[in-house]
């Protein structure tokens, strides 16, 4: 079966003046045209301009789609990349969704949201923005370059999670004048020290204390915690050193 330009714009949403400049440009090219001009398609190019507006809600450009059209060897290889990248565009939006929700809940109450959790569900650049005060910080203050240019987003959302569930969940247990040694705290550090040993890098008690007490002693660093709750830095070191006194 053929179809007319006008009958492609109408099945597919795209206008007619975008289909004209994909035969222009060799992006889509119809199956024929006839004697007098008219551009006909089969279901092969139909296939194509499937692929070519998968992409366009990807936020590629005509020339990268044409571009990665010709690197794929087959429908199947292209469909199963398009899939794989709006899957992860999904779980950016759900994220991004979320943030917003979450942001909206904190302005509802007063309270500042924690920095990192912030920029859940970001792009690679506004990641960039918003580690650049603390890159300039470890610089500066300690000759340690934090890699920006090479960091991976769908990592770097994931990871967001498991520090603000964390430092949430202490700020309110040290809201609640719990005391650093209470258990509902130091089941909370010991899930969080096996988090960390599991996806990030390898942590026991006492290394954690370390990490505790360069976020007390650190000003950049404490400020960060201190905003969310005077003395929550504080509260951390005490905790860790009474998690590593039983650890041993």
């Amino acid at each position: 079966m053929r179809y007319t330009v006008k009958e492609v714009a109408a099945l597919t949403g795209v206008t007619i003046k975008a289909l004209h400049h994909y035969h222009k440009i060799g992006l889509l090219v119809p199956h024929e045209v006839t004697a007098v001009g008219y551009r006909l398609y089969g279901i092969d190019e139909l296939k194509r301009l499937q692929q070519i507006l998968f992409y366009r809600e990807l936020d590629f450009s005509l020339q990268e789609i044409q571009q990665a059209l010709t690197d794929e060897t087959s429908r199947i290889d292209v469909l199963t990349k398009q899939q794989e990248l709006l899957i992860n565009k999904q779980k950016r939006t759900e994220q991004l969704l979320q943030t917003i929700a979450d942001s909206i809940k904190s302005q509802q109450i007063g309270h500042e949201m924690e920095e990192l959790k912030m920029f859940n569900g970001l792009n690679k650049e506004q990641w960039q923005q918003s580690l650049a005060e603390q890159k300039e910080y470890l610089l500066n203050n300690y000759q340690y370059e934090m890699d920006t240019d090479n960091i991976n987003v769908d990592e770097l959302n994931a990871l967001a999670d498991e520090p603000e569930r964390f430092m949430s969940q202490l700020a309110v247990l040290y809201r609640q004048k719990s005391p650093a040694d209470d258990n509902k705290v130091q089941e909370l550090l010991k899930s969080h020290i096996a988090y960390i040993n599991d996806s990030i890098t390898p942590t026991d008690a006492s290394s954690f204390v370390d990490s505790a007490k360069f976020f007390m002693d650190d000003d950049f660093h404490r400020g960060i915690l201190e905003s969310r709750e005077m003395g929550l830095s504080y509260f951390l070191y005490a905790a860790s050193i009474k998690y590593a006194e039983c650890s041993n």
